[in-house]
């Protein structure tokens, strides 16, 4: 992470390295690979592989142990291969800044420890979505245009790594204890798939790039989301949505005006969101219709209309989105669209929750607590039965589930998970003469907030 700090903070020396890095790309020539052959073994783009060899970056901690196997070398041996050549004179000016900028910070664990990295990751990824969203709207450049020269890979071949890479940090993403730390990863990735823009020949092209940049952006509204960065989380997704729109890839901007939506349910204001997703479900009804996109839009539906007290519109939009178990073959990506069914019960649940129905509320979420789940998941259904257990004044109940979710939202450091138990302390009022209660909400109280 201490490289980390200092890529993000010097950006003007971009490039700058102790040397080319020869060595790499004659082992890659003598086992017959060529950047595009080595970059899509990898699943990464072919611009990381020729920047690697150029001593830009370095490869990652989870592609070093695979470039190692493929180059038929050890560990220790691929540092060898990496290793810089002889400095240029501004090559050891940027070397001693570098140096001056950790003597600044100190131990990494320390600054770390003030949390100023990661805001200075955040706002740095922030511009760079700016930037990228206003690029993704600039017309290609035109066939006209010389192409580049042939010992360079063309945007084309980039967009199946980029396309593969998004892929990897989803998953990344959904096993990450803390998703923040998925942030890093993603702001690395951005930059790669911003600086192709530059070199789009066609309008294929162009929206190829714009469909890679629709989906990344979605997952960083997902990692800022669930840090409770509800603004940060409402800029990616609007430059999700507008990505997706120069992708002229319905499905796509129908999950990144779903993602939206979810901005306004968290902030309480369903009116919003209601209007969001009925942009959503109109852009689902163009997309793939063996894809749960609109699947998924009628689920979220369902718990606005239950925010908003209308039952019947809740069972309908449910019910539509039940029908995604007659779809067969591959209905999601796991990456932006993961809807599959599987949360029906627990979603389910949280609208029963809030349409004051305990009766049909706590047969959905026993059965959403038998499956497996994760943390997060497990956290929100807990809250949701402490929910239950308020609405029947059932204080021993209240008192088991919201301390099982406390006890959750403190491993995982999900703002998700704390604001909805901050939902649940506004309605625990009435029994705060219990000193159980009363502790519960002091435990709530206690989580710091972001937002």
């Amino acid at each position: 992470m201490t490289a980390l700090a200092w890529e993000v903070v010097s950006q003007q020396h971009k490039g700058a390295s102790m040397g080319p890095r020869l060595k790499l790309a004659e082992r890659r020539k003598v086992l017959g690979y060529s950047q595009e052959r080595l970059a899509d073994a990898l699943g990464v783009a072919t611009s990381t592989v020729g920047r690697w060899e150029r001593g830009e970056i370095e490869p990652r901690g989870y592609v070093r142990a695979k470039l190692a196997r493929l180059l038929h070398v050890k560990l220790e041996e691929l540092g060898v291969l990496l290793e810089p050549g002889t400095p240029t004179p501004k090559e050891r000016s940027t070397a001693q800044e570098r140096r001056a900028f950790l003597a600044t910070y100190g131990a990494v664990d320390n600054y770390l420890g003030t949390g100023d990295l990661d805001e200075m990751i955040r706002r740095e990824f922030l511009r760079l979505v700016t930037v990228t969203g206003t690029l993704a709207t600039l017309p290609a450049a035109g066939d006209a245009v010389p192409v580049e020269p042939p010992s360079f890979a063309s945007t084309s071949d980039d967009i199946a790594g980029y396309t593969a890479m998004n892929s990897h940090l989803w998953q990344i993403f959904a096993l990450a204890k803390s998703k923040r730390t998925a942030l890093p990863m993603v702001h690395s990735h951005a930059r790669a798939i911003a600086d192709s823009f530059a070199d789009v020949r066609t309008e294929r092209e162009r929206q190829g790039l714009c469909s890679v940049a629709g989906d990344l952006f979605q997952l960083a509204g997902e990692v800022h989301f669930d840090d409770n960065r509800y603004t940060d989380a409402a800029q990616c997704y609007t430059l999700a949505a507008s990505a997706s729109r120069e992708a002229r890839n319905p499905d796509l901007l129908a999950c990144a005006l779903t993602r939206h939506a979810f901005v306004s349910i968290y902030d309480r204001n369903s009116r919003d969101a209601a209007s969001l997703l009925a942009v959503a479900a109109d852009a689902a009804k163009r997309g793939d219709t063996q894809l749960s996109t609109r699947h998924w839009v009628a689920a979220i539906q369902a718990e606005v209309f239950a925010t908003l007290g209308d039952l019947n519109s809740c069972k309908r939009a449910l019910d539509q989105a039940e029908e995604v178990h007659f779809l067969n073959g591959a209905i999601h990506n796991g990456g932006w669209l993961r809807f599959d069914g599987s949360r029906l019960a627990e979603e389910r649940g949280t609208c029963y929750v809030a349409l004051g129905r305990p009766d049909l509320a706590e047969q959905a979420l026993s059965v959403a607590l038998d499956q497996p789940l994760s943390l997060r998941r497990r956290a929100s259904v807990l809250t949701d039965l402490a929910a239950l257990g308020v609405q029947r004044r059932d204080i021993d109940q209240l008192v088991s589930y919201a301390s099982q979710a406390i006890h959750l939202a403190s491993q995982t450091k999900s703002g998700y998970v704390v604001r909805k138990l901050q939902g649940l302390q506004g309605h625990i009022q009435p029994l705060m003469s219990d000193g159980r209660v009363s502790n519960l909400s002091d435990q709530i109280s206690a989580f710091e907030m972001t937002a």
